[in-house]
């Protein structure tokens, strides 16, 4: 990613999102955005991954693989989304609010990883650096970078995004898969 935001701009959006979860969790409307004060950075679309952590673990991961709206209401969508909606955990209640981190990751845009066997496509991937999306018909899952400090074998880090995407661990052994990576710039509390 070559366009980063300032510190400025990180500090924001972490507020934003902040304080849209808190009012969600409390069950009020969250703050109206004075979108006049926005740089244009913020203003553009943007595509984010929002992940809470509560205590180390994860509370909740939602975000969106494509922009398709400015990039601080994405923020702020994906921030009330990954409290409220994760499928794998309750909603966040007001009682964690505390001990609740937030994680922003902004997106590049997925491009094809074009490979042949499925030893090129471990050579061709970046532990640490690319995020990866897999795709067989209608079914996706994806992985943030941030997914290699749990899992840094390439062959495994494969086997548990098919079994996020729903599909046998060794699909991408057998089957050839679409297969896209991204970066992330991401920032935290």
């Amino acid at each position: 990613m070559e366009d980063f935001l300032t510190e400025t701009e990180r500090v924001l959006l972490l507020k934003i999102a902040r304080e849209a979860i808190e009012s969600v969790v409390r069950g009020q409307q969250p703050p109206v955005l004075d979108k006049s004060k926005l740089s244009p950075k913020l203003s553009e679309p943007g595509v984010t991954f929002i992940t809470l952590t509560r205590k180390g673990e994860l509370r909740g991961c939602i975000g969106a693989l494509e922009p398709y709206q400015p990039l601080v209401e994405d923020v702020r969508e994906h921030a009330i989304a990954a409290a409220l909606n994760d499928f794998r955990f309750p909603p966040v209640s007001p009682g964690e609010l505390n001990d609740i981190k937030i994680e922003i990751s902004r997106l590049t845009l997925p491009e094809e990883l074009h490979y042949q066997t499925p030893q090129e496509l471990l050579e061709r991937l970046r532990p640490g650096i690319d995020g990866v999306i897999l795709r067989e018909g209608i079914h996706r899952a994806t992985f943030l970078p941030q997914v290699w400090e749990k899992i840094p074998d390439k062959a495994t880090f494969l086997s548990h995004l098919c079994m996020k995407m729903g599909a046998p661990p060794d699909i991408w052994l057998k089957n050839m898969l679409s297969v896209q990576t991204y970066q992330v710039e991401e920032f935290h509390e």
